[in-house]
Protein backbone atom coordinates (compact mmCIF):
# COMPACT_ATOMS: atom_id res chain seq x y z
CA UNK A 1 0.00 0.00 0.00
CA UNK A 2 1.95 2.86 -1.28
CA UNK A 3 1.44 6.34 0.01
CA UNK A 4 0.75 8.85 -3.35
CA UNK A 5 3.43 10.77 -4.31
CA UNK A 6 1.84 13.74 -5.34
CA UNK A 7 2.71 17.00 -3.59
CA UNK A 8 0.27 18.28 -1.14
CA UNK A 9 -2.21 21.11 -1.94
CA UNK A 10 -2.03 22.96 1.32
CA UNK A 11 -4.25 25.85 -0.47
CA UNK A 12 -7.41 23.65 0.08
CA UNK A 13 -8.14 21.94 3.22
CA UNK A 14 -10.63 19.76 2.12
CA UNK A 15 -8.17 18.47 -0.43
CA UNK A 16 -5.61 18.46 1.83
CA UNK A 17 -7.59 16.38 4.37
CA UNK A 18 -8.57 13.86 1.48
CA UNK A 19 -4.68 13.28 0.93
CA UNK A 20 -4.13 12.29 4.57
CA UNK A 21 -7.19 10.34 4.32
CA UNK A 22 -5.91 8.24 1.49
CA UNK A 23 -2.49 7.65 2.97
CA UNK A 24 -3.98 6.82 6.42
CA UNK A 25 -4.98 3.55 4.34
CA UNK A 26 -2.40 1.39 5.58
CA UNK A 27 -3.13 2.37 9.30
CA UNK A 28 -6.92 2.14 9.18
CA UNK A 29 -6.03 -1.54 7.57
CA UNK A 30 -3.48 -2.35 9.51
CA UNK A 31 -5.30 -5.03 11.52
CA UNK A 32 -6.46 -6.30 8.36
CA UNK A 33 -2.76 -6.31 6.64
CA UNK A 34 -1.40 -8.20 9.69
CA UNK A 35 -4.34 -11.35 9.57
CA UNK A 36 -3.19 -11.73 5.63
CA UNK A 37 0.46 -11.49 6.59
CA UNK A 38 0.92 -13.43 9.11
CA UNK A 39 0.93 -17.06 8.77
CA UNK A 40 -1.37 -19.40 11.49
CA UNK A 41 -0.03 -21.78 13.00
CA UNK A 42 -0.92 -24.87 10.41
CA UNK A 43 1.34 -22.20 7.49
CA UNK A 44 4.42 -21.06 10.00
CA UNK A 45 6.85 -22.80 8.05
CA UNK A 46 5.54 -21.58 4.32
CA UNK A 47 5.50 -17.98 4.84
CA UNK A 48 8.47 -16.34 6.37
CA UNK A 49 6.54 -14.31 9.26
CA UNK A 50 9.30 -12.28 10.26
CA UNK A 51 10.52 -11.19 7.04
CA UNK A 52 6.75 -10.32 6.83
CA UNK A 53 6.77 -7.86 9.71
CA UNK A 54 9.63 -6.39 8.81
CA UNK A 55 8.06 -5.12 6.29
CA UNK A 56 4.91 -3.76 7.40
CA UNK A 57 7.18 -2.46 9.75
CA UNK A 58 9.03 -0.14 7.26
CA UNK A 59 5.63 0.41 5.04
CA UNK A 60 4.77 1.97 8.01
CA UNK A 61 8.08 4.19 8.80
CA UNK A 62 7.62 5.16 5.42
CA UNK A 63 3.76 6.28 5.75
CA UNK A 64 4.42 7.88 8.94
CA UNK A 65 7.14 10.42 7.64
CA UNK A 66 5.80 11.37 4.30
CA UNK A 67 2.78 11.90 6.31
CA UNK A 68 4.40 13.69 8.99
CA UNK A 69 6.28 15.79 6.21
CA UNK A 70 3.31 17.07 4.25
CA UNK A 71 1.48 17.90 7.52
CA UNK A 72 4.92 19.84 9.01
CA UNK A 73 4.74 21.83 5.14
CA UNK A 74 2.07 22.67 4.48
CA UNK A 75 1.89 24.56 8.38
CA UNK A 76 4.52 26.07 7.50
CA UNK A 77 3.45 27.22 3.91
CA UNK A 78 -0.15 28.70 5.51
CA UNK A 79 1.54 29.65 8.31
CA UNK A 80 3.51 32.06 6.07
CA UNK A 81 0.34 33.02 4.35
CA UNK A 82 -0.82 34.11 8.23
CA UNK A 83 2.05 36.33 8.34
CA UNK A 84 2.39 38.16 5.22
CA UNK A 85 -1.81 38.72 5.55
CA UNK A 86 -0.67 40.17 9.23
CA UNK A 87 1.46 42.53 7.86
CA UNK A 88 -0.53 43.52 5.14
CA UNK A 89 -3.26 43.95 7.86
CA UNK A 90 -1.42 46.34 10.00
CA UNK A 91 -0.69 48.06 6.46
CA UNK A 92 -4.36 48.46 5.61
CA UNK A 93 -6.55 48.04 9.15
CA UNK A 94 -9.30 49.24 7.48
CA UNK A 95 -9.61 46.22 4.75
CA UNK A 96 -12.38 43.96 5.41
CA UNK A 97 -11.50 41.43 2.70
CA UNK A 98 -8.02 40.89 3.93
CA UNK A 99 -9.61 40.62 7.39
CA UNK A 100 -11.72 37.77 6.42
CA UNK A 101 -8.37 36.32 4.12
CA UNK A 102 -6.92 36.73 7.45
CA UNK A 103 -9.36 34.69 9.81
CA UNK A 104 -9.69 31.98 7.29
CA UNK A 105 -6.04 30.96 6.59
CA UNK A 106 -5.58 31.44 10.29
CA UNK A 107 -8.25 28.79 10.72
CA UNK A 108 -6.83 26.91 8.09
CA UNK A 109 -3.75 26.68 10.15
CA UNK A 110 -5.54 25.79 13.48
CA UNK A 111 -6.74 22.84 11.39
CA UNK A 112 -3.71 21.62 9.96
CA UNK A 113 -1.89 21.61 13.32
CA UNK A 114 -4.78 20.39 14.60
CA UNK A 115 -4.05 16.94 12.09
CA UNK A 116 -0.39 16.47 13.63
CA UNK A 117 -2.62 15.57 16.96
CA UNK A 118 -4.70 12.87 15.01
CA UNK A 119 -1.31 11.83 13.02
CA UNK A 120 0.16 11.33 16.83
CA UNK A 121 -3.00 8.89 17.72
CA UNK A 122 -3.24 6.96 14.43
CA UNK A 123 0.64 6.34 14.90
CA UNK A 124 0.12 5.16 18.30
CA UNK A 125 -2.98 2.76 17.48
CA UNK A 126 -1.03 0.97 14.37
CA UNK A 127 1.70 0.37 16.80
CA UNK A 128 0.37 -0.71 19.42
CA UNK A 129 -1.37 -3.48 17.20
CA UNK A 130 1.60 -4.06 15.04
CA UNK A 131 2.74 -4.84 18.86
CA UNK A 132 0.45 -6.92 19.72
CA UNK A 133 0.38 -9.03 16.71
CA UNK A 134 4.18 -9.37 16.30
CA UNK A 135 5.33 -10.48 19.75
Amino acid sequence: MAAPSGAASCEDFAEFQELLRVMRTIDDRIVHELNTTIPTASFVGKVDAGETCKELYQSLMDAHTSRERIIKNCIAQTSSVVKTLREEREKAQDDVALLKQLRKEQTKLKLMQSELNVEEVVKDRSWKVLGQFTR
